[in-house]
């Protein structure tokens, strides 16, 4: 069987079947239907790691006895509902012309399907549109995001089937930001409360379409902060940036005033002057997140700078840095080659394993294909 998102404004008997289906798919053994349970059904995910399956193989999943009401939670979740009734709920809303969860999402539809006749016919008819924000119950922290149709452009935090960034994205988010939306609005996402711009800087579908940047100048454009937003991880646009390695979108940042200010951003953009600068008086923290980033990032001479300066090359990565793993396991992650050799030199461990997936920094590099990565460190005596 193929799983894929039912067409917005499908019936309640569509997703009924697409639940009966996957459920005949399970029983019959189809390989999809066992990783869609095994992704989506609470009971196979990891209960520390809402969002990781637990290490079971297909004989102990298929051991598992599930019904009709297993099938559709796991559809539900598969939109990112908490439950079925929510799903059911949302559908039969938006099946009400002109009810305000139907304008509102026929609204998000446009956004991410790029169709900006229709975004403007929608804004032009409920100006209120700008300002309204989604009703969806989902399984994620917090429960209800409570998203505006902005942040839906960011492609993060909200839905993970409408996390989707059409090439003209800037010219949608011109018509709403001229419609009056705001560009600095905060919605509940990774356990916080976020901007659209830090979701921006930390989303790979925007990246992938080439939009990234531009994205970034036209929220600048229209108001938008380049400083800390909100609340949680993630709230400083040029931090978060660096930490989910787009680096293109952090020069940017910097380029459209956000400031440069202590080791550990200065680290990640290699700057490595002012990263001498800063050094002698930057907080345990800081230094902790300046190596992670310089190791992520490939920049050797400021990786050495902060190991001369007593930096731990086997400190898992501070919160908020991918904290799972170390410099190490980031550095053959990014294909960062030099940046590997330096750390194994100056004593990083082979053995550490990462606490999600429990690799080791060679177990990354084979599953990544970092293959000359793989080479050495296999050189260096390391088992995955």
């Amino acid at each position: 069987m193929t799983f894929s998102a039912l067409p917005f404004r499908s019936s309640l008997t569509a997703y009924e079947q697409q639940a009966d289906d996957l459920l005949a798919a399970w029983r019959a053994a189809d390989p999809e239907a066992l990783r869609v349970f095994r992704e989506h059904h609470p009971r196979f995910l990891d209960e520390r790691i809402p969002w990781l399956p637990r290490r079971l193989s297909d004989a102990e999943v298929r051991a598992v006895r599930l019904d009709r009401s297993d099938a559709r939670l796991a559809t539900a979740r598969c939109y990112s509902f908490d439950s079925w009734p929510h799903l059911v709920e949302w559908v039969e809303a938006v099946g009400r012309p002109g009810s305000t969860v139907a304008t509102f999402e026929s609204a998000v539809q446009a956004v991410i399907a790029g169709d900006e006749p229709t975004l403007e016919q929608l804004l032009q008819e409920h100006p209120e549109l700008v300002r309204a924000r989604s009703t969806l119950v989902t399984h994620h922290d917090p429960p209800v995001h409570r998203a505006t149709l902005v942040h839906y452009l960011a492609a993060n935090g909200v839905e993970d089937w409408r996390q989707q960034t059409p090439k003209n994205a800037v010219r949608l988010a011109r018509q709403l930001l001229d419609a009056g939306a705001d560009p600095d609005a905060l919605a509940g996402m990774y356990g916080g409360q976020h901007a659209t711009m830090s979701m921006l800087v930390s989303s790979s579908h925007p990246a992938t379409a080439g939009v990234q940047v531009a994205l970034v100048d036209t929220l600048v454009d229209y108001g938008a902060a380049v400083e800390a937003r909100g609340v949680g991880e993630w709230t400083s646009p040029l931090s978060t940036a660096l930490a989910f390695g787009y680096r293109d979108a952090a020069e940017a940042l910097v380029r459209r005033g956000a400031r440069v200010d202590n080791v550990a951003t200065a680290a990640g953009l290699g700057r490595l002057e002012l990263v001498r600068a800063l050094l002698p008086t930057s907080a345990s923290v800081d230094r902790h997140r300046a190596l992670a980033l310089a190791a992520q990032h490939g920049h050797v001479g400021i990786v050495q700078l902060l190991l001369d300066a007593g930096e731990d090359p086997n400190r898992y990565n501070p919160k908020g840095n991918h904290a799972h793993s170390t410099p190490l396991h980031q550095a053959v992650w990014s294909r960062q080659e030099e940046v590997v050799h330096l750390l194994v030199e100056r004593g990083a461990r082979l053995d550490i394993k990462d606490t999600i997936w429990e690799s080791t920094p060679l177990g990354w590099a084979e599953y990544g294909g970092r293959t000359e990565i793989a080479t050495y460190l296999r050189g260096q005596g390391e088992a995955t």
